[in-house]
């Protein structure tokens, strides 16, 4: 056993206790946060307009801090671009993770001195509790791979800027530097195609044995290497590989292709980055819901999803709220974000310990006919029609259809497969029964005629590469909307169907 293992393992059993007292204590850790984050609040501008020094309890934070979205924060942001200091945070803004905004265009959210902690050791929690449950240290031994957007930074005022994954890229612990891929060069390449060449130049003849990114992403990484090498399987070329680490999208519609292109059995590794902080990582080793960090500089609040956006929309910390129902994450932490919603839904499986799952995106759902599918639906229904019927998709995305020319209006999936089903008839009817199944409003829009059955169009290959191409968004940690409730992404598609 290397000195890596080694340390890996000795590490891993120091932090038990920590874990364990996630497990226990997670109320108690998120009111720890509270007060700390409330008392570095006050000596901010922020905090002066939003009377902190009169704030003893949650009622009183949410008395005097409102919930913001990105462009309600926009003029804080703007601020800290200024030169303006101690605005939102006491403590210097060293980067702005830049992610794509809404009607503003770009989002440069503030990463200090203090919340930089939360993205990288976050992420080190996340193996050393993979260690620690599963007992692998093998992938510690042969080379490391990252697929992530570009370390190289520009500055917005004086203030370096890029992607989360390119900064964190900076602060990779110099004991795993040497392991680590691909080359700062081949990173840098904006062009997701030409990078993929780069990744496979440099991989090829070494002992790859953890990746991580974005699942299609990586799946478009496998299949380009297994043409150059001329190889059936990803073990064939990398028979060391144990471990897939990702985040950022529900992995079960991606599962099966990826298991048949890797060939054989791997650990997975789950985890929940977010440009405004580390919030959960996978918790049990087989994955039962990722469990969220309650001492790293964030202190939560959730909004019940079908409630967001109401006046009397009630915000709950994490000792209110109740498993199985589907929330809004708000965002309080040690970047200076105040009742900031990211954006995210997410629904809890467990408390004690506290342990979620992500169902997707407050702006993704389809509700033109008073259905509101959500993406835990149309991704879960998808993944059981693929398992009940035999059929591998790439990718795939959902749209309405209201003035349908061949009927009733319905749901149209786009779908590029990579293996076709038996019967496109039969996926079909198997998917829209699933659909029904798990949303009731559905199931009364079919059932009473309103809606007929959803349709399924057939896209060409790398369809939905091109649309990527298209926005300019190909790669990195950019992600295909699994559902819309318009037509901006069906009517590119509609081009590219077979």
């Amino acid at each position: 056993m290397g000195l890596l293992q080694t340390g890996a393992k000795i590490t891993a059993k120091f932090y038990k206790k920590r874990f364990l007292n996630w497990e226990k204590n997670s109320v108690a850790l998120q009111e720890k946060q509270f007060e700390m984050l409330v008392e570095n609040g006050k000596k901010t501008s922020f905090g002066k307009e939003h009377n902190f020094d009169k704030i003893k309890t949650y009622e009183d934070f949410k008395n005097n801090v409102p919930i913001r979205d990105y462009e309600d924060f926009k003029p804080y942001i703007e601020r800290i671009i200024e030169g303006e200091e101690n605005v939102v945070w006491n403590k210097k803004t060293i980067y702005f993770a830049k992610s794509s905004g809404t009607t503003s265009g770009a989002k440069y959210l503030p990463i200090t001195s203090d919340s930089i902690h939360n993205h990288i050791n976050s992420a080190r929690l996340a193996l050393l509790n993979y260690v620690l449950k599963t007992k692998n240290t093998g992938f510690l031994d042969g080379k490391l791979m990252f697929v992530s957007g570009s370390p190289e930074l520009d500055k917005t005022g004086n203030i370096l800027t890029g992607r989360l994954s390119g900064i964190v890229n900076h602060h990779v612990p110099g004991f795993l530097r040497r392991n680590q891929l691909p080359s700062y060069k081949t990173n840098c390449m904006e062009k997701f195609e030409e990078k993929v060449e780069g990744l496979i130049d440099e991989t090829k003849k070494e002992n790859l044995t953890l990746i991580s990114g974005i699942p299609p992403w990586v799946e478009m990484y496998f299949e380009e290497l297994l043409k150059k090498m001329g190889k059936q399987a990803v073990k064939d070329v990398f028979p060391g590989l144990s471990l897939f680490v990702y985040g950022g999208v529900n992995f079960e519609p991606y599962e099966g292709r990826l298991k048949k292109l890797i060939g054989k059995e791997i650990d997975y590794l789950e985890t929940y980055p977010a440009s405004e902080g580390f919030i959960a990582f996978q918790y049990d080793f087989p994955r039962d819901g990722l469990i969220l960090i309650p001492d790293m500089g964030i202190f939560f609040e959730f909004i019940r999803a079908k409630n967001f956006g109401n006046s009397d929309a009630k915000r709950l910390k994490l000792s209110e709220i109740e498993t199985g129902i589907n929330y809004v994450v708000i965002i309080n932490n040690n970047a200076g974000l105040w009742g900031y919603n990211i954006g995210d839904t997410v629904k809890f499986v467990s408390k004690n310990p506290y342990k979620l799952i992500v169902t997707g995106r407050v702006q993704q759902f389809t509700s033109a006919f008073g259905e509101h599918v959500i993406a835990e639906e149309v991704e879960s229904s998808i993944n059981e029609a693929c398992k009940k019927t035999g059929a591998e998709i790439v990718e795939f995305t959902v749209a309405p259809l209201k003035h349908n020319p061949d009927g009733k209006p319905c749901h149209e999936w786009f779908i590029e497969f990579s293996k076709n089903p038996e019967s496109i008839k039969k996926f079909s009817e198997t998917l829209d029964n699933l659909m029904q199944e798990k949303n009731i409003y559905y199931k009364d829009l079919i059932k009473g005629k309103i809606l007929q059955p959803l349709i399924i169009r057939k896209v060409e290959e790398n369809g939905f590469v091109n649309y990527m191409k298209s926005i300019g968004k190909l790669g990195g940690q950019n992600k295909i909307p699994h559902l819309k409730n318009d037509r901006s992404i069906a009517e590119f598609l509609k081009n590219h169907v077979k």
